[in-house]
């Protein structure tokens, strides 16, 4: 029997895409969001909806010759509120909706760019605006939009490693003009820290299953919490802000709920406690993480070593038949959420009573 203050993840609106579609983000201060994908001739769609008397409305459409894969805002001023692509050819791409045209165009991966993140666009005192992009070529590039060409980091497989193919990419640790972290995911399993101001591999660890996603609960932050999801129903949250140098990070491993392979994790912008995952199952979980009474210990050598919390689960629901591939809360009002789906539809999804202490 659920509780009257039970958190509740309702789909507000349906709407049928007809074709792939890969990613979903709000554009920022508005009531719009993108849809990323491709039409089934191949080429790549931005489609631009409005939510308006409780109906999505699509008001503009831009279509390209290569298929689109995945989207940011984040390297954007939120008057600019200009799309970072990154698409199945290897191009990274910067657009102005308004005007529908690219303002930024480069090609230096050499396979599909499976994700992209962006940073300090509307955040004051976190450092230049920068993207970073993986791909399955293996390496993992952060670009300054303001600069063409090159990029200005290139994280590539150390030799002998071979090849990995890079599924998830993510920003985090930027709370001042120096200090940035990129969190990079791999098929075989591996997570690795980057750390942009010393240009140095600062941490990883192996998670035994493909990371589909990887996410900070804040990136203006120092860092406090990562979540890497898996293949086989797994997802990880990482208490990244005390680094033991032998035993890493603490972690606590959820692995009870089968529900297929976790494809992405997206915290909660109003209280980064509080995170939803979306499965191979078409299910969407919405989770809460209790930090334990003390956050590390010292060991026996006076080293401090991280101290792992709980999760709670507070509320799932099943809100697609296929996968739920991408999902984007909205800032603006709280518990407003877009995702998409291989169901070929769009979802507004409404979660209510998350003023959670």
């Amino acid at each position: 029997m659920e509780s009257l203050d039970t958190p509740q993840i309702i789909t507000h609106i349906e709407h049928n895409i007809n074709h792939s579609i890969f990613d979903c983000k709000w554009i920022p201060c508005s009531a719009k969001f993108v849809v990323i994908g491709c039409i089934p001739k191949g080429h790549g769609t931005i489609e631009i909806f409005e939510i308006t008397a409780g109906e999505v409305k699509k008001i503009k459409e831009i279509e390209r010759p290569n298929s689109f894969k995945c989207g940011t805002f984040g390297a954007t001023s939120d008057i600019e509120r200009r799309l970072a692509t990154g698409d199945f050819k290897g191009t990274l791409e910067i657009w102005d909706l308004e005007k529908s045209c690219q303002v930024y165009i480069t090609k230096e991966h050499t396979d599909i760019i499976n994700s992209i993140d962006g940073m300090g666009g509307s955040t004051v005192g976190c450092g230049a605006p920068e993207i970073v992009t993986g791909s399955r070529d293996g390496t993992v590039k952060v670009w300054d939009p303001r600069q063409r060409g090159k990029p200005v980091a290139n994280m590539q497989p150390v030799k002998g490693e071979g090849k990995r193919d890079c599924w998830s990419v993510c920003f985090g640790n930027s709370f001042n003009d120096s200090e940035r972290i990129v969190v990079a995911g791999y098929d075989n399993g591996d997570l690795k820290m980057f750390d942009l101001r010393t240009m140095s591999l600062r941490w990883e660890c192996n998670l035994k299953n493909g990371v589909c996603h990887a996410e900070f609960d804040r990136k203006d932050i120092p860092m406090n919490k990562l979540v890497a999801t898996t293949l086989e129903g797994k997802f990880h949250v990482f208490d990244v802000r005390t680094q033991n140098p032998t035993k890493g990070f603490a972690q606590v491993l959820e692995n009870s709920v089968k529900s297929g392979t976790i494809w992405v994790a997206r915290h909660l912008p109003q209280n980064r406690d509080l995170f939803v995952t979306c499965s191979g199952n078409g299910q969407a979980s919405l989770w809460k993480y209790e930090y334990p009474e003390q956050r590390f210990r010292m060991d026996q050598q006076g080293v401090s070593v991280g101290v792992p919390g709980t999760l709670k689960r507070l509320q799932r629901m099943v809100v697609s038949t296929q996968p739920i591939n991408a999902l984007d809360w909205n800032r603006d009002h709280l518990g407003l959420a877009v995702a998409t789906a291989y169901d070929q539809y769009v979802r507004v999804i409404v979660t209510t009573k998350l003023n959670i202490q």
